[in-house]
């Protein structure tokens, strides 16, 4: 039953996206807001972290805004304007296999730094690192190519969201403007 009622509601995003007459901003927020609040919610319920559940939403508004401006922007290119969009589900991909690399939910002795070699699994959530710590003091970088792409991602997403955000300050009615339908 829940699979068919995912199925509809991604057949009902694909329906809002493509429609011609409903407004950018309502295209971007249908996008972006269900990820968002799924992880809002396992955050709330399954790991009771409630002030880091309210943290990640008012980072989501801020952001919205700032990519709603983005879109709004006048003197952008479209190109420049859709980078955002590979950009931040990259960033998030990145960064979940960085502090994921270490793997310490798996059993003692499972995780690559007991087993390959022979230390303790160190992960830090931003920034992102992760690192195997051993016990003569020393340390092995994981996941150096992941660190690498998230930087490169996080520069341009916060680049072109910054640009966003002040056009969004500068000119309010931008915001106004992508949610009034073009047809």
């Amino acid at each position: 039953m829940i699979a068919l009622l995912a199925l509809i509601a991604c057949a009902l995003a694909v329906y809002v996206l493509a429609h011609p007459r409903t407004a950018p901003g309502i295209k971007v927020v249908l996008l972006t807001a269900p990820p968002v609040a799924g992880v809002v919610w396992l955050l709330e319920e399954v790991y009771e972290r409630p002030f880091t559940a309210v943290a990640v939403a008012a980072v989501f508004v801020v952001v919205l805004v700032a990519l709603i401006g983005l879109l709004g922007h006048p003197r952008l290119p479209i190109w420049a304007k859709m980078i955002v969009f590979a950009t931040v589900p990259v960033t998030a991909l990145a960064w979940l296999l960085v502090v994921t690399a270490d793997d310490t939910l798996k059993d003692p002795g499972e995780d690559p730094c007991s087993m390959y070699h022979g230390g303790v699994g160190v992960s830090k959530a931003f920034p992102p690192q992760a690192y195997c710590r051993y016990e003569y003091g020393s340390t092995h970088n994981l996941a150096s190519g992941a660190q690498f792409v998230f930087w490169v991602c996080f520069a341009i997403s916060l680049g072109l969201l910054s640009m966003g955000l002040w056009q969004a300050v500068r000119d309010p009615s931008t915001l106004v403007r992508q949610f009034r339908s073009r047809v």
